[in-house]
């Protein structure tokens, strides 16, 4: 059986339980305005709601205890259940619940309150009935609201009820106790309640402007922490410290970025443990989601196959640098206006640090290409250095040969064939220059390419070739015949 028919099963199993007690539990006697009136309240009470991320944990705060308790203590009865169910019904609409969601907090709600109801009406009214009828209330929904993390999250249900428990026992305790004496000072004192309500407001806008800070504070330590663990400012390394610090200010969601880099989109996926993916997709700005957040304006918030999401735009909506959606497990709690403050601030810091991260690697790649433009200026001036004495060699060769084939001297024939052999060598050279020209890293093989030169003692009809000592009194352009040719060693002796 799927996560979500097994949710279904037990919403289903708890209304099935809380039909016998509702039948045991009689109405009531409400005031006519009564009934309106708490329903208003607790619509209230769970939109003007406090959410704080605790790991992967979304904690709620809520005065709806403080309003469900004043009312078990002025009128006990079932009447409070479907008043609860009514207030809370709205609010689930304005928060984009998915439709499992909505019918098992409905649910949840119709089992507690029958609870509740049933021990404040048979143990007759009073303090002490409210006191146990609440602590009734709260215990089944501890149990009730671990249920689906446990399903959900695969985790022990007995760890998900105890995780959090002493949290909201204090704070269940303190919404009681102010419920109980706005009752007290409805029935002996209504002029007293206005004194209430203005410290009530000021410590809730407190309590959530601590909240606000508290998580903004925690959402730039992230991306601070983020920073220091990074070698280099880029794209890639900026787009993956936003990924991860999104996933665990935002209560463990799974992220998506979309990030228009220079070889163009690019989507990186992640969540809280900061193990991250890169990959192209060349059509990722074209899903549905992406579509969707550009078509928005400032951040958008929704469910999508039972699964809540955030997603918002980075940069200008014409020339956006990412795309961002985080998505919760199916039947996780919406995006409230909190994690949409923290988007906001996010996306701002992000902007300005992928266009630094931008600007950076366009510096790099303007830096890449001068320093090849350099490289390959350098080629060429080596090039022409390596080139020039096989070049002048080819030019004299050809000058050689031109006069050589004019002379038709007998031994031109083998004249000639020496100079090609010098021909030969000066091409070679000059292959051999190209090559390292073209691959650089060869030079490191032979980092000092030989020159032709000509052989010593080389001798042609046009003279001797350069490099060669010309023997005394031999004038240069005259071949002498091999008999008349200087011997060191005879002149020695002769001497």
């Amino acid at each position: 059986m799927s996560p979500t028919w097994r949710l279904r099963l037990v919403a289903i199993l708890a209304i099935g339980a809380s039909l016998p007690l509702a039948a045991a539990t009689h109405w009531g006697h409400p005031a006519l305005w009564a009934l309106p009136l708490l329903v208003i309240l607790v619509a209230a009470a769970n939109i003007l709601r406090i959410s704080i991320t605790i790991a992967r944990m979304l904690v709620t705060f809520t005065m709806t205890e403080g309003v469900l308790a004043g009312a078990f203590l002025l009128a006990p009865g079932w009447w409070i259940v479907p008043a609860t169910c009514l207030g809370l019904f709205p609010a689930l609409l304005r928060q984009r619940s998915s439709p499992l969601k909505v019918f098992y907090n409905l649910a949840q709600y119709f089992l507690t309150g029958t609870l509740a109801a049933y021990t404040a009406v048979h143990l007759h009214g009073g303090v002490v009935a409210c006191a146990a009828a609440m602590a009734i209330w709260w215990m089944t929904d501890q149990v009730m609201s671990a249920i689906p993390l446990s399903i959900m999250g695969r985790q022990s249900l007995r760890a998900m009820i105890f995780e959090d428990a002493g949290v909201y026992a204090v704070h269940a305790a303190g919404t009681t106790s102010v419920g109980l004496l706005a009752s007290w000072l409805m029935v002996h004192a209504p002029f007293g309640l206005l004194g209430l309500l203005v410290p009530v407001f000021l410590l809730w806008v407190a309590f959530d402007e601590q909240t606000s800070k508290s998580a903004e504070a925690r959402l730039f330590a992230e991306l601070a922490r983020g920073q220091e663990q990074a070698v280099t400012h880029s794209v890639d390394i900026s787009a993956r410290v936003v990924l991860t610090a999104a996933a665990r200010v935002l209560g463990g969601a799974d992220v998506e970025l979309v990030v228009l880099e220079h070889e163009g989109p690019v989507v990186y996926t992640g969540d809280e443990s900061g193990q991250t993916q890169r990959r192209p997709d060349p059509h990722a700005f074209d899903q549905p989601w992406a579509l969707r957040a550009l078509g928005a304006r400032g951040v958008l918030v929704g469910s999508e196959e039972g699964r809540p999401f955030c997603s918002a735009v980075i940069g200008k909506h014409d020339r956006p640098l990412a795309v961002m959606i985080a998505r919760r497990a199916e039947g996780s709690s919406s995006f409230g206006r909190r994690e949409v403050a923290l988007v906001k601030v996010l996306v701002g810091q992000a902007k300005s640090w992928l266009s630094v991260a931008d600007l950076a690697a366009a510096r790099d790649r303007a830096m890449a290409r001068a320093h090849a433009a350099d490289q390959a200026a350098r080629s060429l001036g080596d090039l022409g250095a390596d080139t020039a004495p096989a070049l002048d060699m080819l030019r004299e060769s050809a000058t050689r040969l031109a006069r050589l084939a004019s002379t038709g001297s007998n031994d031109a024939v083998r004249e000639i064939v020496e100079e090609l052999h010098a021909v030969e060598r000066a091409v070679a050279s000059l292959l051999g220059a190209i090559a390292l020209a073209a691959d650089p890293a060869l030079r490191e093989l032979d980092a000092t390419p030989s020159a032709p030169v000509r052989r010593e003692g080389e001798w042609t009809t046009t003279g001797l070739l350069p490099g060669t000592a010309k023997p005394d009194g031999v004038a240069p352009g005259i071949r002498l015949p091999e008999a008349a040719q200087p011997d060191n060693e005879q002149t020695q002796s002769v001497r």
